[in-house]
């Protein structure tokens, strides 16, 4: 992994220095063939870790292990085309390679399954045209993701307008994801006779819609705030059908987690900045969620930013969540068996949590950090996160900018 990590770095810093024998100015008079451009190149790293003791893998009892790498890298280019208008090219690879203790006991007889360590990889190439004048901009994009039980390809496409003044901006985005889950059953329900749907290693579809609308506005020079709407329906299989459920009879009856094929989803959220003079930025976050599975959840987050000097800066983000349970889940040993539907998952169950942590960033445009002309920011961020009933994470990100 480390070597990896490595690579993509270097990868990172080799296209960085591409820039400045890439460039070319643009003539507003008479259009010349442009190449293409380097705006930027993101590399972001993250180790990620957790723990708890309510798996709904084993009923919602159980450890909740898992650990989590996850490497990306993310590049830019543009020209203008014979209209002068900015064309942007992005390509956006993602890996992440995770270890799941509670994935594990799907089959608890074997040493170590297929289930236990998994790598994730999503490539995803993005298009836009930008008319600079009318300050519009049109975009599109595809994507993929694959590992060991589930494949997708999404779409989407998008528009921007900006006012006149460039200080309001009105965006729309749909989204699409086909995606094909492997049935994958606990071992003692393979091949059941009472649940003839879903047979071990079966495909099964799953479609997500997605449509986004952000209206953001600059009040004032200190002041800015943006309003986001975006709303989900999903069709398919939405249940995880390696969960166990141990229902409240005599015999404690064990079936595979069913869920309605279909849910609805809305969340409205808004966003604020608040420059308070010239040193402290306060970022603040409000989200309203709701469903058809009568979840209803809210998301309280603030982020002050206190600048150290023109370069450096230092944040403390802080987030407060709160959530109602869905109708059909219950903990272990309390569904009924004549329920439809039913989940022992403590992540469709009311909870609260509380995420705290901390984060440096450094800048430098002029001479580029560490005598690399083109490497624009360095960033770390580290975060704790706590629920009440017991899991806990932590998260620490890396993050490079070359420009």
């Amino acid at each position: 992994m480390k070597k990896r990590i490595i690579s993509a770095a270097f990868l990172a810093f080799l296209f960085s220095n591409a820039i400045k024998a890439q460039d070319t100015k643009t003539d507003s008079t008479a259009y010349k063939k442009q190449k293409l451009k380097i705006e930027e190149v993101n590399f972001i790293s993250s180790y990620y870790s957790q723990d708890g003791q309510n798996s709904a893998v084993t009923g919602g009892v159980g450890t909740e292990k898992l650990t989590d790498i996850a490497t990306t890298l993310d590049i830019k280019v543009s020209r203008y085309n014979k209209n002068l208008n900015k064309q942007t090219f992005g390509f956006e690879l993602g890996v992440d390679s995770y270890t799941s203790a509670s994935s594990d006991n799907i089959d608890p007889s074997t040493v170590t399954s297929a289930s236990y360590q998994d790598v994730r990889v999503y490539p995803s190439l993005n298009y836009s045209v930008e008319n600079e004048e009318k300050g519009r901009i049109y975009s599109a994009g595809i994507s993929t993701s694959a590992e060991y039980d589930y494949f997708s390809v999404g779409g989407n496409i998008g528009f921007t307008q900006l006012s006149k003044d460039k200080n309001r901006e009105l965006s729309l985005k749909a989204m699409v994801f086909f995606d094909t889950w492997k049935v994958i059953l606990p071992i003692e329900l393979r091949d059941n006779p009472d649940n003839p749907n879903y047979k071990q290693n079966d495909s099964k579809p799953r479609t997500s819609y997605n449509l986004g609308l952000t209206f953001s506005q600059i009040v004032n020079k200190n002041f800015q705030m943006a309003l986001l709407v975006d709303a989900g329906y999903q069709q398919g299989l939405l249940a995880t059908k390696f969960n166990r459920v141990y229902f409240n009879d005599i015999l404690a009856t064990v079936k595979s987690e069913n869920l309605p094929d279909t849910r609805f989803k809305l969340p409205i959220g808004l966003r604020t900045s608040y420059f308070l003079g010239d040193h402290i930025i306060l970022r603040g976050f409000y989200r309203y969620y709701f469903d058809n599975w009568d979840i209803k959840s809210h998301t309280f987050s603030f982020e002050p930013t206190i600048k150290l000097s023109a370069f450096s800066s230092l944040s403390i983000p802080y987030r407060y969540y709160v959530q109602t349970s869905a109708e059909y889940f219950k903990p272990i040993f309390q569904h009924q068996l004549n329920q439809e539907f039913f989940t022992s998952d403590f992540d469709l169950s009311a909870f609260s949590s509380n995420m705290i942590g901390l984060g440096y960033k450094i800048t430098d445009s002029n001479k580029g950090l560490f005598l690399a002309k083109h490497f624009n920011s360095l960033e770390l961020r580290y975060g704790y996160y706590h629920r009440n009933n017991g899991l806990a994470s932590h998260i620490l990100t890396l993050a490079m900018k070359f420009k």
